[in-house]
């Protein structure tokens, strides 16, 4: 059985974890390791950063050529630190990093911040003096982050343990320590400075700036489990290229969930041009970065495409009291922007409810007779004429309970004080449990800064294209809509095979039909006379399959026959077929070969399953055979997913018009597909030994007909 590569984190390895990232997070001492006062120099710009900002701990500054820097004594070598210095940065060459590490290990400093590259990313001796590091660290109870990082910004205490010029107090200045704040931990050091930069550009108050680099002795899963804990923060915002500890990122993400935090995640990485050939279809089209994703996402982190996605479904994260689920009212003043706002909406998912004279008395009551009740709505021009008419139509739709939230679209260079100091008053007279953020048509339109001042005090965030908006609601309204692990079925265990690694169909389908997965009527035959025999009562036509733990793919090797008549044409095909597969390998031995009674037609399906080294368990349901990879129209599920979850992913598919009676067809029996979906998942989480499974085809029958797997196929560890 494969192990998980993750090292087992207990409570009190965790605690201690947690106390040494705060030492360094939250240093009372530093050490300066190449501290410089030469202008440009990586240590001459952290301490000046450290000066700027106040740090008013214990500051030692390591340079054997200088007596002392800007009145600051200076040491000799890492050896004549005080024991027990919080964090050391060091900001020298490559060549001097592993011999000062081991220098601080022998001063008990808790941690050592890294920027110098050329380590795990420079070839065979750099990763060799990485992992020597990681020894280190390891033994010696010390924190690393990095190497090849930009170090940390604590702007909750003033610490900048960066080379970056920073200025807290100008960036956080209108910051209320009790505030809602926002993380950012990022493995990339220039998407650390250029995503904190744009974050403090809105004016959202952040706690954390983390780079952790090559992550030789920490991690992001360490700072994001930290940061969770600290009480104001309450937007975890992440830029990861992989991680090193899936099941700690995921159980985080729960804890984030308990809390009433919202981690979000940009994470590059599925378009990557080479996979690596698998032998189901399953574990082709469930690539590394669909699986990570399936499992993030049910966890409950909200998934960015963008880094301005990530800034911007941050920033409505933080600044909305209640996050947006579905149900979205647009308000705009343009026939064109309603067209495009329904256009955009269909093409994200994101539900708009209709309303109608009827159903909308106060929203009628608000608007003139000549504008017509629709959303989007379109107020027109009237607004110009009658300013109070946005006041009117946004406390009508606060108080309209199919609404979640409200996305308000103006044109900002006509009138701008006329439109939003009614939308401020609204607010104000009705400060409630919605959603509401503001939007420009004409991105690049001056508005005055006390108009978005004042509407972000209010809880509303003021975005300059409409468009961006949608989108960010549309993730966060996704996330809201998506359930917790309750109610989870018991896992299935199965009794494996000894000493296999390919169950052939034969073993596959007399494993599985047992927990309730569906598969035409069959029998296993050895020689000729026990085949003919086995169709003579299965009844004809029938198909012959061969079977072997060395043929994966068994229509390669012409290991297929369909629609056998008779006993004399089973005959032939035997011959032939031992002859195909001998002429396709002849190091394959046949362990016989698998007679069955030819079903009838239907929808055909893949539906698979993955274990997942790291990330554990998930299954795929597409459009049958290789289609599913020509197409991509399918949905990865995670494994504990209830039926009516299931019927939801189906509803997803492109090709999900087939299931409801497509062009005059009978609808088909999508609940039979979820409760297979439900088995596999219950059997892949009760027996990780199982690698994959693989379902093609599955074919589906018209409502109260049920299913029928075809073919089986299961790789095991």
């Amino acid at each position: 059985m494969r192990q998980n590569p993750e090292t087992k984190v207990t409570v009190e390895s965790q605690a201690a974890r947690a106390a040494a990232i705060g030492r360094m997070l939250r240093p009372r001492s530093i050490a300066i390791v190449g501290a410089s006062p030469t202008p440009g120099a990586l240590g001459a710009k952290l301490l000046a950063n450290l000066e700027r900002n106040g740090f008013d701990g214990a500051i030692h500054l390591i340079n054997p050529k200088r007596a002392e820097i800007n009145g600051r004594a200076c040491l000799a070598s890492v050896d004549d630190l005080p024991e027990g210095v919080d964090v050391a940065v060091l900001a020298i060459p490559q060549p001097a990093v592993l011999d000062a590490v081991r220098a601080l290990a022998r001063r008990k400093a808790g941690a050592v911040v890294i920027f110098s590259a050329g380590f795990a990313e420079g070839g065979a001796e750099g990763l060799a003096q990485q992992q020597e590091m990681a020894r280190i660290a390891q033994a010696a109870g010390m924190v690393i982050e990095g190497p090849n990082c930009l170090g940390s910004i604590n702007y909750l205490d003033r610490v900048p343990l960066t080379f970056i010029d920073t200025d807290i107090s100008a960036a956080q200045a209108t910051f209320n320590r009790a505030q809602p704040s926002i993380a950012f931990l990022s493995q990339s050091g220039a998407m650390m400075a250029v995503v904190a930069r744009t974050l403090a550009d809105r004016a959202l108050p952040l706690s954390f700036a983390v780079s952790t680099g090559n992550e030789a002795a920490s991690t992001i899963e360490d700072y994001l489990e930290y940061a969770l804990e600290e009480p104001g923060t309450r937007v975890l915002a992440l830029f990861a290229e992989s991680f090193r500890h899936p099941q700690r990122l995921l159980a985080a993400a729960r804890r984030a969930r308990e809390l009433g935090k919202r981690v979000v995640l940009l994470h590059p990485g599925k378009s990557s041009a080479a996979r690596e050939s698998a032998a189901t279809h399953t574990g082709a089209l469930a690539g590394d970065h669909a699986v990570m994703r399936t499992k993030v996402e049910r966890a409950g982190v909200v998934f960015a495409e963008t880094l301005e996605e990530l800034g911007d479904i941050a920033e409505i994260a933080l600044r909305c009291r209640h996050l947006p689920r579905q149900g979205l009212a647009v308000v705009g003043e343009s026939g064109a922007f309603k067209a495009l706002c329904l256009d955009w909406c269909e093409e994200l998912g994101l539900e708009l409810p209709a309303v109608h004279d009827a159903d909308s008395p106060a929203l009628r009551e608000a608007l003139p007779p000549f504008v017509a009740l629709s959303n989007p709505l379109d107020l027109t021009a009237q607004g110009l004429v009658d300013p109070d008419l946005y006041r009117r139509t946004l406390a009508a739709l606060l108080g309209d309970e199919r609404f979640s939230a409200v996305m308000v679209g103006v044109i900002q260079r006509d009138a701008i004080d006329v439109k939003l100091q009614p939308l401020l008053q609204a607010l104000r007279e009705q400060p409630g449990h919605k959603s509401v953020i503001v939007a420009g048509l004409d991105e690049g339109a001056q508005v005055p800064a006390h108009f978005v001042d004042a509407f972000r005090a209010l809880g509303v965030p003021y975005f300059p294209s409409t468009e961006r908006v949608l989108r960010a609601v549309q993730r966060l309204a996704a996330h809201a809509g998506r359930s917790s692990n309750a109610a989870v079925l018991p896992p299935i265990p199965l009794a494996l095979p000894a000493q296999r690694q390919v169950v052939p169909e034969y073993e596959a389908k007399a494993l599985l039909a047992p927990v309730g997965i569906a598969f035409g009527a069959s029998r296993f035959a050895r020689d000729v006379d026990e085949a003919v025999a086995a169709a003579q009562a299965l009844g004809w036509p029938v198909a012959l399959k061969a079977q072997s733990e060395q043929l994966s793919h068994k229509s390669d090797a012409g290991g297929v026959a369909l629609n056998i008549q008779d006993a004399e044409a089973l005959r032939a095909a035997w011959a032939q077929m031992h002859g195909s597969v001998q002429a396709y390998d002849a190091s394959i031995v046949l362990d016989g070969i698998l007679v069955e009674r030819m079903g009838q037609r239907g929808l055909e399906l893949i539906i698979g399953a993955k274990n997942d080294p790291q990330w554990g368990p998930v299954i795929l349901v597409g459009l049958g055979g290789v289609t599913a990879e020509v197409m991509q129209d399918v949905r990865l599920l995670d494994a504990d997913l209830s039926q009516a979850e299931i019927v939801a992913e189906l509803n997803r598919l492109k090709s999900a018009a087939l299931f409801h009676g497509f062009r005059g067809a009978p609808a088909l029996d999508v609940a039979a597909v979820a409760v297979l979906i439900e088995r596999l998942g219950q059997v892949l989480r009760g027996t990780p030994a199982i690698r994959e499974i693989d379902l093609n085809p599955v074919i589906v029958y018209p409502q109260g007909q049920g299913v029928l797997a075809l073919d089986a196929l299961m790789l095991l560890d």
